[in-house]
């Protein structure tokens, strides 16, 4: 008799189940005990990686109360994947759902912009665009490109102030937030990400660029939607912050 991955799987994170029989000591001995101080260990560890994941969602609920939250957490979502900088994929929805938090709306984008910034570092490196491009591409031929932006940018879009809630408890200092509502850029140009709030209509621009639009419809589609719309200071920022990779003629 033996004890199947999925079974030790499911005891290791089920505190309720009993130590599968078949599981042994050094000396042929029931598990038990040891088992049980593995199983801690193991609980305890995820925590710990959602706490250095997720400071200021820590930070806006308290240490105690994380930790209980973590406990939950890690028992409903064990990892699925080897690298622990990637555990807590989840965890954003799982505090949307949270019933007992559910008066604090902006908990669960907040733990999306700390786990974008998580997934930015940790992207593939790309050789972002040369800006001459935009000088010898005459403008039809411009508006008929599709661009191409980095495997580390990515885009956070929130009805809450959810940048000036991250830099109100990581920075010294910084302003408490009001109540406006925050799209953020967050782009990886060498090796520490960086975050920057976005205009009206940025990040309706870029999202059509990511589906595929060629940049004259698309920038058309928002200048329509967006009055005063400022493209050459978006494109300024995306170049700024290496988060165009290329741009390509759709034929």
């Amino acid at each position: 008799m033996f004890t199947t991955q999925s079974e030790f799987r499911a005891a290791l994170f089920d505190p309720e189940l009993a130590v599968p029989d078949s599981l042994k000591d050094g000396e042929n001995q029931p598990a038990g005990k040891r088992f049980n101080v593995y199983r801690n260990n193991v609980i305890v560890s995820l925590k710990q990686t959602l706490s250095e994941s997720f400071p200021v969602i820590e930070k806006l609920i308290g240490m105690q109360n994380f930790g209980s939250l973590a406990g939950l957490y890690v028992r409903q979502h064990p990892p699925n994947d080897p690298r622990m900088m990637l555990y807590g994929a989840e965890f954003p929805a799982f505090l949307e759902g949270f019933a007992p938090l559910a008066h604090v709306g902006y908990l669960a984008d907040v733990a999306r912009l700390e786990l974008a910034q998580r997934q930015c570092y940790h992207a593939v490196d790309a050789r972002s665009i040369d800006p001459c491009i935009f000088a010898t591409l005459p403008p039809d031929q411009l508006a008929k490109t599709k661009a191409t932006f980095a495997p580390a940018m990515r885009i956070i879009r929130s009805p809450w102030p959810i940048l000036d809630i991250w830099h109100f408890n990581m920075t010294e200092g910084a302003p408490q937030p009001n109540g406006d509502a925050q799209d953020v850029l967050i782009t990886r140009r060498e090796f520490d990400p960086a975050m920057h709030v976005l205009s009206t209509g940025n990040a309706d621009l870029i999202s059509l660029l990511q589906t595929g639009a060629p940049l004259g419809e698309a920038l058309e589609t928002v200048e329509q939607a967006t009055r005063d719309f400022d493209f050459s200071a978006l494109l300024g920022l995306l170049l700024q912050t290496g988060a165009l990779v290329s741009l390509t003629l759709d034929d």
